[in-house]
């Protein structure tokens, strides 16, 4: 479910600026930089430069990646899952808190206790950290308005990398997002970063929790509700939201949009009266308030899930691709077995 970016130095002054950062003023990398990892594959990994067509843009890089700006939880998260939180030197438009199990990785972390910008930074904030690369949750993030533009960084020795869940152009986009995609996104950053022992355990260990997951059978229907008020923001059939609902065992009733996510009428969601509701829980817009919209509207307190008060809740950073998707599909499947239904 999007959310705006904030405006940036416009392209020009990106350059200007990008090329002082460059040239004279900012910190030594040598003075906080992680422990280096072999850059020529000499080990059995990686072999550089590695060169990628990551959402439509080639992007190479040279050796493996010593400081990184992540966007979005995803990429952070990402990062620490697989140990390289020691790589981040920023962080930016963060959707909610680590998950307990990376805590404690986070809190070694300083640009992840502090983030460098609520939302997505600007191009001179982002070069001021001086990056050898910059991994984005979303394409919108890398524009001249926002973080700067790929072309520019690249020019400027700064390699950019997307999610690839989050590629727009069709050729690129998932259709349907699997967890196939996710996993592949893993090996793709073990890659990058030369840590591809460390992705292939992250893998295993997730596919065995997904496995430990039976769906459930009994044909129940879910709305997967994002935000939104008087026009509710949904789950639609082809991101996230429906790998996730797929592997719990639920209908999605936006299923047949093909879209990640959609604009949904409240006439719709009251008409197809799904057995459960799906709270995505956001700083910015709780499960709580979710609950209270939903049950102080006359039309909506109608519909069978709430008036039997029958919510899963799944924080909003685990609704996107991303290394929280197997556990949110652990939390939901026992949320819905401890459901009265």
């Amino acid at each position: 479910m999007p959310r705006l970016p904030r405006t940036a130095v416009p392209g020009v002054a990106l350059l200007a600026l990008s090329l002082a950062a460059l040239t004279g003023c900012g910190q030594d990398p040598a003075d906080a930089a992680p422990s280096a990892a072999p850059a020529d594959g000499s080990a059995g990994g990686t072999t550089y430069p590695l060169t990628l067509d990551n959402c439509g843009v080639e992007t190479t890089v040279d050796g493996a990646p010593q400081r990184v700006v992540t966007i979005k939880s995803s990429t952070t998260e990402m990062l620490l899952a697989l140990g390289l939180g020691d790589r981040i030197v920023g962080s930016a438009f963060l959707d909610g808190p680590v998950p307990d199990s990376l805590a404690d990785a986070a809190a070694d972390v300083p640009a992840v206790a502090e983030p460098m910008a609520e939302q997505v930074p600007g191009a001179e904030a982002v070069l001021g950290l001086e990056p050898d690369l910059v991994y984005a949750g979303w394409e919108s993030n890398l524009t001249a308005d926002g973080a700067g533009d790929r072309a520019t960084l690249a020019k400027l020795g700064v390699a950019t990398y997307v999610s690839p869940a989050a590629c727009k152009a069709p050729e690129y986009m998932p259709d349907p997002l699997t967890f196939d995609d996710v996993f592949a996104e893993i090996d793709e950053v073990g890659e990058v970063f030369d840590a591809s022992d460390a992705a292939d355990d992250l893998v295993a260990t997730q596919k065995d929790a997904l496995a430990s997951v039976a769906p459930d059978d009994r044909g129940l229907t879910a709305l997967w509700y994002s935000s939104g008020d008087d026009i509710p923001y949904v789950g639609a059939g082809i991101g996230a939201p429906q790998m996730i609902m797929d592997a719990v065992g639920l209908e999605n009733v936006a299923g047949d949009v093909d879209d990640t996510w959609t604009s949904f009428s409240w006439e719709q969601a009251i008409e197809a009266d799904p057995d459960v509701v799906v709270l995505v829980d956001a700083t910015w817009n709780s499960a709580e308030q979710k609950i209270e919209r939903l049950e102080s509207n006359p039309a909506t307190a109608r519909m069978t899930a709430v008036r039997e008060g029958r919510y899963l809740i799944v924080p909003f950073p685990a609704s996107e691709a991303g290394v929280r998707n197997v556990d949110a599909v652990v939390d939901l499947a026992d949320q819905l077995a401890g459901l009265d239904l």
